[in-house]
């Protein structure tokens, strides 16, 4: 954690002043400051469009009862490239354009999601081993006697109406 905080605030901060002094040397002060501005606004008219198009896509997919992983991850991705092309600077023009290119994305998509599948089948976190399953440790405090408390539970019936069925009869208001 401590690596990427440091490249945030320390490593990016660097590189973008050295590339925005080289890039002045070579097309002016104010030409590079209007680059930066112009990067500025273009990308955040990208940016509210393709965010109006995965808000749009996410709304659709729910309402169709499916999942909408992909263009929630589009989302994630328009955020993320209009935080850097509102920062001022090249490399992070450049990186939030990328983001803004459905190709790219796709990739992006790709490479996390298999990244994730493998960590979800070598199995993370506290507890659990390589194969993927818990393990069991001897001195777990927070480990009962019994392996299943809730066994001799039984289902709860639900309650039937005086006609016998299951239907809740009532009146509600919307408040908006």
């Amino acid at each position: 954690m401590f690596r990427i905080l440091f490249l945030l605030f320390i490593v990016v901060p660097i590189i973008e002043i050295a590339l925005l002094i080289q890039v002045s040397d070579v097309i002016g002060g104010f030409a590079t400051i209007a680059l930066v501005i112009i990067t500025a606004i273009i990308g955040a008219k990208c940016v509210k469009q393709q965010g109006l198009g995965a808000y749009t896509n996410v709304q659709q997919q729910m309402a169709q009862g499916q999942l909408p992983g992909e263009h929630i991850f589009t989302g994630l991705c328009v955020i993320i490239a209009g935080v850097l092309l509102m920062t001022p600077g090249i490399m992070t023009d450049v990186l939030g354009f990328l983001l803004l290119t459905p190709a790219v994305r796709r990739s992006l998509s790709k490479t996390l999601l298999a990244q994730a599948s493998v960590k979800v089948q070598t199995g993370f976190g506290a507890g659990f081993g390589q194969s993927g399953q818990q393990s069991t440790q001897q001195n777990n405090p927070f480990e009962q006697q019994a392996s299943r408390p809730f066994e001799d539970a039984q289902p709860r019936q639900p309650e039937r109406n005086v006609d016998g069925s299951n239907t809740f009869e009532g009146e509600y208001k919307r408040k908006d």
